[in-house]
């Protein structure tokens, strides 16, 4: 996605390059940290506990720098809070049943 967030930045379409560069980057923190589960002798809930720590101090930080989102107060931050929650439950239910299915 990098080579596309170039692209774009190359021919002056600046903001769709940056909101490329900022889902290649989330994508990247996301994707790097699946390694985690492969961690044998670490348990599930101690791996979940680890992946979602770094997903806090990685992705919820560039969620509010993304410009993605309106900030204009600690609340707001808050609210993006939520949404990174939000999102962040879903994806581990669906993904960690998947898994659980699949590993049968």
């Amino acid at each position: 996605m990098g080579g596309i967030a170039l692209s774009l930045y190359f021919q002056a379409n600046y903001s769709d390059a940056k909101g490329t560069f900022t889902a290649g980057l989330i994508t990247f923190f996301v994707g790097a940290t699946t390694v985690i589960y492969n961690i044998d002798h670490w348990g599930f809930t101690k791996q979940s506990g680890i992946h979602f720590l770094i997903m806090l101090i990685t992705v919820y930080p560039i969620l509010l720098f993304s410009g993605w989102f309106t900030i204009a107060s600690v609340f707001d931050a808050f609210k993006i809070f939520l949404l990174f929650l939000a999102v962040g439950a879903v994806l581990w239910l669906v993904l960690s049943t998947l898994a659980k299915f699949y590993s049968r």
